[in-house]
């Protein structure tokens, strides 16, 4: 009787009900403030209006579509293509089942278009239109960047570009998670820049930003970060956003193209000037009640059967994000420094039925860097037992 009741529920509330009721319809006023903050946090989007970028864009059937294409008209992204089949919303994602820009298979209709269109980047925003994935054009095709490598590229563009201008703040503010990527120290180093890390999910991010404001020094935060994709440039958010995202990759990529610079040129730039910094990593499945325990014995196994070699190079340096004062919220994290520089980070999701793991290299080429990632990748699931 009583799923009879709840079924027969209007899915909306009378208009009675709604007048008296503590529901608003966010007015155009306040989008408009959220676009003017958005497009304040663009360096170039008033130089970059003759750049005849070539967009090609995907919201995943989600709700991108309106925020993204506003956004690239307002700082002169005119050559737009939209994947039409991927336009509108549609929860059941007929032509995508897997909206998470993360996976190739997601922007596989937009990587059709690019063999048509040829476009300077392909863009997929994933269903809420917080985090957002692209592909670029190179000799073998279209090339897509994780979540690391593009988190780097706007952190080099937004301090590199800003300190040239003379906007950039006295000790620039840059977040990452503990398991992105390295090079952003080196990054922030060579720009005087205080690079903070924070455990994974975007609202540590949010709380550093809050932290930042409570001192008057907002000013100072530049740009945060998740190797999962999601990023944050200015203080008008708390969270991941991709509408700033897009509008500073399409950005940064405009500009390169102004100076003859790929993208792929671009990020081979980077590493010939940080160092060929590599991150491989990969997610365990333990499904049901069973599989919550198994993950527990393994992280309690780990702790007390300390590690000291992992693909026979000693550990370093071992941190215990729940037992040790690390300064931050205490969390099921293991972390590992080898001898040699590389790193492993070993955590449960904190959202579904899986062990995570990333491996971290750093070398004088991508292929040893990732050789040595994959390496450790092998040791690691020996490990682990699985």
């Amino acid at each position: 009787k009583v799923l009879e009741k709840i079924i027969s529920l209007p899915i909306f509330p009378d208009v009675e009900y709604k007048n008296n009721a503590p529901i608003e319809y966010i007015p155009d006023e306040f989008i408009d403030k959220f676009f003017i903050a958005t497009k304040a946090q663009s360096i170039h989007c008033n130089t970059l209006r003759n750049s005849n970028l070539k967009v090609v864009f995907t919201p995943l059937n989600g709700t991108g579509n309106k925020p993204i294409r506003r956004i690239l008209k307002e700082i002169g992204i005119e050559d737009l293509v939209i994947v039409k089949e991927q336009e509108l919303p549609d929860g059941n994602f007929t032509t995508c089942p897997f909206p998470n820009p993360e996976i190739k298979e997601a922007l596989s209709v937009g990587l059709e278009y690019c063999k048509r269109e040829k476009p300077d980047l392909l863009l997929a925003t994933d269903p809420d239109c917080d985090r957002v994935g692209i592909a670029v054009p190179s000799d073998n095709g279209y090339v897509l960047f994780d979540g690391n490598t593009v988190g780097a590229l706007l952190t080099d563009y937004l301090l590199s570009e800003r300190s040239e201008l003379g906007n950039l703040p006295q000790k620039p503010v840059v977040v990452k998670t503990i398991v992105s990527t390295d090079i952003i120290f080196d990054i922030g180093k060579k720009y005087n820049a205080d690079v903070k890390e924070c455990l994974t999910g975007f609202k540590y991010i949010g709380q550093i930003i809050r932290e930042l404001e409570e001192k008057g020094e907002e000013n100072r935060f530049i740009f945060g970060f998740e190797e999962s994709y999601g990023y944050l440039a200015g203080t008008h958010g708390r969270d991941k956003d991709a509408v700033v995202a897009s509008m500073l990759i399409c950005e940064m990529a405009a500009f390169y193209k102004a100076k003859g610079i790929s993208m792929i040129q671009a990020r081979e730039n980077l590493y010939t000037k940080y160092g060929y910094y590599t991150t491989v990593s990969e997610s365990f499945y333990f499904e049901g009640e069973s599989g919550m325990h198994i993950m527990q014995n393994i992280m309690s196994k780990l702790r007390t059967e300390k590690i000291d070699k992992i693909d026979n190079v000693t550990v370093s340096e071992y941190i215990d994000y729940k037992n040790d004062n690390t300064g931050l919220p205490k969390s099921d994290v293991l972390s590992y420094k080898l001898e040699n520089g590389t790193k492993v980070i070993i955590r449960p999701s904190g959202t579904e039925p899986k062990l995570k793991t990333y491996c971290f290299a750093k070398c004088s080429s991508t292929e040893s860097s990732l050789a040595m990632c994959n390496e450790l990748l092998i040791a690691v699931k020996k490990i682990l037992g699985v």
